[in-house]
């Protein structure tokens, strides 16, 4: 009885859909228009209230209307990515880069294969989302996590000592500290938090010249 009564569900979703998409198609671009923020508004609205099949809904709506909008799978992506569908988010994230390429895909790509511990497709992704997109510090600090887990320690520390370069914090110096213990280079962890220490306790915020100078390679 129940599997009936879910069979005449999803039935009757599926014809408000096809119902919802004809009305939208048959209309003025104006009128098209309006009912697509409309949509945007419903499914950016259901992904923070995480009514994720609302939001969902909204946006494959979308997508019947307009099938190349890559800002529509990315979001997409965004919302299998919070169920643990990496699968399916990653698939979202990739036609997206195809429709229209941009470091934010590339980088959510990444972050979905650093999370299912695919390290080296997420190293790839992270290289390619900075080779578009470099200075944000976010991409270097994702890049150094990764590298960690391949065991390179010296990638590590160039992505962390770049992004200080581009945006100094505190868990960011503390980040460079640790890498720095973890390739013996004590001497240096210990002024990195001492200065740390100093800058903390007199309420300065971190600054660019708490960084050790960078050896030429």
């Amino acid at each position: 009885m129940f599997g009936l009564l879910l069979v005449f569900a999803f039935a009757c979703w599926a014809i408000w859909q096809r119902e919802t998409v004809a009305e939208i198609v048959e209309e003025t671009p104006q009128r098209i228009a309006s009912k697509l923020n409309q949509l945007w508004d419903i499914a950016q609205e259901s992904l923070r209230d995480r009514k994720y099949l609302r939001a969902e809904k909204a946006l494959l709506t979308i997508l019947r209307v307009d099938e190349r909008n890559a800002t529509a799978y990315n979001r997409l992506g965004i919302l299998y990515a919070k169920q643990q569908a990496f699968s399916d988010a990653i698939e979202c994230f990739e036609i997206a880069q195809s429709l229209e390429p941009s470091a934010s895909s590339l980088h959510n790509v990444g972050l979905i294969y650093f999370e299912t511990g695919t390290y080296d497709k997420a190293a790839l992704a992270f290289e390619q989302a900075l080779s578009m997109e470099e200075e944000v510090a976010s991409r270097h600090i994702a890049y150094a996590k990764v590298q960690e887990k391949l065991g390179n320690k010296k990638k590590m520390i160039s992505a962390l000592e770049r992004a200080i370069e581009l945006e100094p914090s505190v868990a960011s110096y503390n980040a460079l500290a640790d890498a720095y213990d973890a390739t013996g280079e004590n001497e240096k962890a210990t002024s990195i938090r001492t200065k740390l220490n100093r800058a903390i306790a007199s309420k300065r915020p971190p600054q660019r010249a708490i960084r050790q100078p960078r050896k030429v390679m």
